[in-house]
């Protein structure tokens, strides 16, 4: 993991001061360090009866789907409002520093798939627990949530406490 972590780079004050960011574009950058990245990601959840992995717009789309393709399972995108062209579920919540909402297609998930969320990051936990809403909202069954980095002082696994919960860097 320390390879990892050192291939995050951190930048102070953004998107706003106090905001701590952790970049993660020099780990995907790096593609020893990527397939590095989603194999232990993957690791905890290989023979479980899953059949997709679903990710956020926009950074666990490239985890997620990488993810799946690895777990050679179907990939489902939560995207913001306006971007998917047939009949979506939606939700709204709270992040750290505003608010967003997060859509899915009404045919993307049903009451028989079995599913691993993924993302790059679980801060507070508002846009995890948003899309586990929204997944459970189509009748999903979440097997578990994979995030990269886990901020562990803003306490967003505690959101998450009814789901089995893997982060592989923590700050």
């Amino acid at each position: 993991m320390q390879r990892l972590e050192a291939s995050i780079r951190n930048i102070p004050d953004f998107p706003k001061p106090g905001i701590q960011f952790k970049d993660i574009t020099p780990l995907v950058k790096d593609p020893a360090m990527l397939k590095l990245t989603v194999h232990q990601l993957i690791q905890p959840f290989l023979g479980l009866k899953l059949n997709a992995v679903v990710g956020m717009e926009a950074r666990g789309f490239i985890f997620g789907s990488l993810a799946a393709w690895e777990l050679g399972i179907g990939f489902v995108p939560l995207r913001k409002p306006g971007k998917l062209p047939y009949d979506v579920q939606s939700v709204s919540y709270d992040l750290e520093y505003g608010s967003a909402e997060l859509e899915v297609h009404n045919d993307a998930l049903n009451s028989n798939d079995r599913v691993l969320l993924v993302d790059d990051l679980i801060a507070t936990g508002g846009t995890a627990i948003a899309s586990c809403q929204l997944i459970e909202k189509l009748g999903a069954e979440i097997v578990a949530c994979a995030f990269v980095i886990e901020l562990d002082e803003l306490k967003g696994r505690e959101k998450l406490s009814q789901y089995r919960i893997h982060s592989l860097i923590h700050y």
